[in-house]
C-alpha cells in the first residue's frame, strides 16, 4: 500500500495510490508512505522518482554502516526501529527511510501508531510540517512521545505489582502472577530503552549529514534532550523492577521456608512414636482385631485415610502449590 501526501494550504494531504498512472499524477509530494509493499509497487516508485526503496527482508540488517548511510547520489538512508505497544505484548517495528532533497520515503511491514498520530496532527495543524526534513523529525519527536506515555504506563503497572508485593495477604498465586507481570514490564522497558537509544543513533546521523537547517537542527537537539530524560527513566524503572523482583522472590523464598518448617516440627513430633513403635513393634498377644476376619481390610482403609488426611490438608493450605 501507498500513501502519498502533498502539502495543500500548510497541511498534509494524504492520497492512497493504486497503480503507476495515479502515482505520477500528483506534483511535488514530500512523504510518500510505503507499508507492506507489493514488488511491483516499489517498481512504480523507482520508475517515478528514481528512488530504489529497499525491500522488507532486507530491513534486518544491524550493522551502522547498514543502517545509516548516505548513497552516491545524495541520498539519506536511515533504519529506526518504532516502538508498538500493544495491551498483550511490546514489539520494535523496523522502519526504512529515504531522505531526497524533497522527498521522504518510508518503508514498513505494518502500520504504527507513531506514523498515525503524525498524519493525524499534520492534517489539523496547519504549518507543523513545510517538507519532507520536518515531516523526519516529527516522526521522531512523536516516537519519543510515544515511548514516554508507554514509560508512564509501565511505571502505573509495576506501582500496582508493588501494592500487592507488600500486602500482607499475598499469597503463592499473586507471587505468580506478580512475577509474570514483573517480568513483561521488563520486557517492555527494553524494547522503550532499546527504541529512544535508536532514535538517538538516527538524529545524530541525521544532524550530521548538514542537511538541516538551523530551526531543525535545534529541533533535533530538543529531541534528543527528551530521550536523554527517557533513559533516565528507563534506568530507573529497571532498578525497581529489580527490587520487586527480589522481593518477590524474597517472599516466595520466606514462605517455602515456613512450610519446611512445618514439616520439620512435624517429622521431630512423631520421631517418637515412630521409635516406640518399632521397639514394640506387634508383638504384644492380645491384640483383638488379629484374630477378626476385618482386621486386615481394615488396616488397609487406615493406612489409605492416614495418607488422604495429611494431603488434604496441606492441598487446603495451598503447600502443594
Amino acid at each position: 500500500m501507498i500513501n502519498l501526501f502533498v502539502l495543500q494550504n500548510g497541511r498534509l494531504s494524504q492520497e492512497q495510490v493504486e497503480d503507476r498512472n495515479e502515482l505520477l499524477q500528483y506534483a511535488n509530494p514530500i512523504w510518500i508512505d510505503v507499508v507492506d509493499p507489493e514488488e511491483e509497487e516499489l517498481v512504480w516508485i523507482k520508475e517515478a522518482f528514481g528512488v530504489l526503496l529497499p525491500e522488507l527482508d532486507d530491513l534486518g540488517d544491524l550493522e551502522a554502516s547498514a543502517r545509516y548511510f548516505e548513497a552516491d547520489d545524495g541520498h539519506l538512508h536511515i533504519r529506526t526501529d518504532f516502538l508498538l505497544d500493544e495491551e498483550e505484548t511490546s514489539r520494535n517495528v523496523r522502519v526504512a527511510f529515504v531522505l531526497t532533497k524533497q522527498v521522504l520515503f518510508s518503508i514498513h511491514d505494518e502500520d504504527l501508531p507513531v506514523f498515525r498520530l503524525v498524519r493525524l496532527r499534520a492534517r489539523l495543524r496547519p504549518g507543523s510540517v513545510s517538507n519532507a526534513k520536518d515531516v523526519l523529525l516529527d516522526l521522531y519527536s512523536t516516537d519519543a512521545e510515544y515511548s514516554a506515555d508507554a514509560l508512564e504506563e509501565v511505571y502505573e503497572n509495576l506501582e500496582q505489582a508493588g501494592k500487592r508485593v507488600l500486602s500482607d495477604s499475598i499469597n503463592d498465586a499473586d507471587a505468580a502472577e506478580v512475577l509474570e507481570t514483573i517480568a513483561k514490564e521488563e520486557d517492555t522497558n527494553g524494547r522503550i530503552r532499546r527504541n529512544v537509544m535508536d532514535t538517538r543513533r538516527a538524529l545524530s546521523f541525521l544532524m550530521r549529514s548538514k542537511l538541516l537547517s538551523d530551526e531543525q537542527q535545534e529541533e533535533a537537539r530538543q529531541i534528543l534532550r527528551d530521550i536523554d530524560s527517557l533513559e533516565n527513566h528507563t534506568a530507573f524503572l529497571f532498578d525497581k523492577i529489580n527490587f520487586l523482583m527480589d522481593a518477590t522472590v524474597g517472599f516466595i523464598n520466606l514462605n517455602q521456608s515456613k512450610i519446611i518448617k512445618i514439616f520439620s516440627v512435624v517429622s521431630v513430633a512423631l520421631m517418637p512414636p515412630t521409635l516406640l513403635a518399632s521397639i514394640w513393634g506387634m508383638n504384644y498377644k492380645h491384640m483383638p482385631e488379629l484374630d477378626a476376619t476385618w482386621g486386615y481390610p481394615m488396616a488397609i482403609v487406615a493406612m489409605v485415610i492416614s495418607a488422604i488426611i495429611p494431603l488434604w490438608y496441606f492441598h487446603h493450605k495451598g503447600w502443594m502449590k
